[in-house]
């Protein structure tokens, strides 16, 4: 009641300095001001004052009363903030990361945190960013001159009313490259195939690899979202928690040839999973899932050897020779994103952080788990049907065998599904009416290899004009690529080993050992004192291996 009083008031008195200011004539005499000091109770000066401020403005509310005491400015930072703030100006957003303000901001309050200082607030810093040199600041991220680009807007169309209920998955190729962990060579930008709940908006699980998009991609990603995080967190030295598991109803994909793949609809079917897919060509149905990955992308901008989104971002940045992160290392990183900083963080379409509005959901019930965790990963798996031969069982032109593979023969001459895992050819999974049965390679000496080496091995046969395929070639063919790769890797280390070890040398001979002229006179007849025939002596050189 008393505000709207004080408004009213103030209003009142806005609405008569208006009427008295506007009648005053454009050129002002002795009496006008007079007359006008009278009717307002204000001092020759303030008549002034508020005439040139109505004539800039022409609005009624310009005219209201303003506090009393100097203007609020922006105080300057505490020299401890200023210190922080400066020092990741410098290292972090006036670089060719080019941070968001709030990941600027996130950094600096993190500093200040464990200082004991009062962070400055997001507002307060974009302030303190508008007066710094834009061009030079501008030059420091962009490095050069580009066109801006433009974007367009993909919302959401979805909504979930409980957890759990609808499930978004997609893949994208991730905007960093990654390194060899023993070489620390560029080998390439990983695939991050990712889940969110659309009710709760958590990221349910990932899963990274260096292979395109696949149904084993999905498997993996899918099992990772179902079940029980613990163990890997742990085993990745992550403390941080991620509570989400359970098998979601329905799932929301693209039209991805993997996502209409037989294996990954019948398995969805088995679990009481609904398939729905996205139209053709309308990215914005999935704005959800676009959206989470969008946050992880803007998190990996970071990191060293990042491709940024465009060409216009990246500018001349030398991604490849950049790169310093591990596929595991950046797994780590991305882990740490999602439980430490998205999922704390209030989401601005549920006012609340995404973890707590998951604890609300399931904080007296349990979601629905598959009874067996093997078992839901091996229905995931990519797969293929075979007739069981009295040898065993042949994929991929291998051999496989398992001595409870006795019990069906001669039981049916239909085929049976093979479940495999393309990461591991050692092994494949036969699906039967009593279970799982792990069949391995019938020769036990066999190495383990991937889906991808054993392809490679037969281009390579299918290059030299192999006809029929071989099964001890194929073997014999990848353990020769990977001999030959593991020597290049050793040649290579010791070349650069040599080049270190001579870099330190002087350009010029460090002791002058050049023969007097009659010295060199004999050295170039080969003749001794006297003409007598001259010997040199004889040295044997001992060769090192560097390794």
């Amino acid at each position: 009641m008393s505000d709207n009083v004080v408004k009213d008031k103030h209003w009142k008195k806005a609405e008569h300095r208006t009427k008295v200011l506007s009648a005053l004539p454009e050129q002002l005499g002795p009496g006008d001001v007079a007359d006008a000091m009278e009717a307002l109770g204000v001092s020759r000066a303030t008549v002034f004052r508020l005439l040139k401020r109505y004539r800039e403005d022409q609005r009624t509310s310009s005219m209201l009363p303003r506090p009393k005491g100097p203007r609020s400015v922006m105080q300057p930072l505490e020299p401890e903030i200023e210190t922080i703030v400066r020092h990741h100006f410098t290292r972090l957003y006036a670089t060719r990361r080019k941070p968001t303000v709030t990941r600027f901001w996130r950094e600096i309050a993190a500093d200040c945190r464990m200082e004991g200082l009062p962070a400055p607030s997001i507002r307060r810093l974009g302030r303190w960013l508008e007066e710094q040199d834009q061009a030079d600041l501008m030059r420091r991220r962009d490095g050069k001159s580009k066109s801006e680009p433009v974007f367009l807007a993909t919302p959401g169309g979805l909504t979930a009313p409980n957890a759990l209920d609808i499930v978004q998955i997609d893949h994208t190729k991730v905007d960093v490259t990654v390194v060899d962990p023993v070489t620390r060579l560029a080998v390439g930008r990983p695939t991050l195939t990712v889940a969110i709940d659309v009710n709760t908006r958590m990221a349910l699980g990932f899963y990274l690899s260096l292979e395109p998009p696949s149904l084993t991609a999905v498997a993996l990603c899918l099992t990772h979202a179902v079940m029980d995080k613990g163990a890997w967190l742990a085993a990745r030295g992550i403390a941080n928690a991620w509570p989400v598991r359970g098998i979601p109803k329905l799932i929301h994909v693209d039209n991805g040839a993997e996502f209409h793949a037989h294996a990954f609809e019948r398995a969805c079917s088995e679990y009481g999973i609904e398939l729905a897919y996205r139209p053709p060509g309308t990215p914005r149905f999935g704005g959800h899932i676009e959206r989470l990955i969008g946050t992880m992308m803007g998190a990996v901008h970071l990191l060293p050897g990042s491709h940024f989104s465009n060409i216009y971002e990246r500018g001349d940045l030398d991604s490849e020779a950049e790169a310093a992160m591990t596929l595991r290392e950046l797994e780590v990183y991305l882990a740490l994103e999602i439980t430490g900083a998205y999922h704390a963080r209030v989401h601005k379409a549920l006012d609340l952080p995404p973890q707590a509005v998951w604890n609300m959901a399931f904080n007296e019930k349990e979601p629905r788990l598959p009874q067996d965790p093997r078992q839901f990963l091996i229905d995931f798996l990519p797969g293929e049907e075979r007739v069981l031969q009295r040898d065993g069982l042949h994929l991929f032109h291998i051999r496989y065998w398992a001595n409870e593979l006795r019990w069906l023969m001669g039981r049916s001459a239909r085929k049976v599904m093979i479940k495999y895992d393309p990461r591991d050819l050692s092994m494949v999974f036969v699906k039967t009416e009593d279970g799982i049965i792990e069949a391995r390679s019938a020769d036990l000496t066999r190495p383990s290899i991937t889906l991808w080496e054993h392809r490679a091995a037969r281009r390579a046969l299918r290059e030299a004009g192999r006809k029929v395929v071989d099964e001890d070639l194929i073997f014999s063919t990848i353990l020769a690529q990977r001999s030959l790769v593991d020597e290049a890797q050793r040649t290579t280390k010791a070349i650069r080993r040599q080049r270190n070890r001579r870099s330190h040398l002087p350009s010029q001979k460090m002791i002058d050992i050049t023969p007097e002229p009659a010295a060199q006179e004999r050295l170039a007849t080969n003749r001794g004192e006297g003409g007598k025939p001259l010997k040199l002596p004889y040295y044997e050189v001992e060769e090192w291996d560097d390794d």
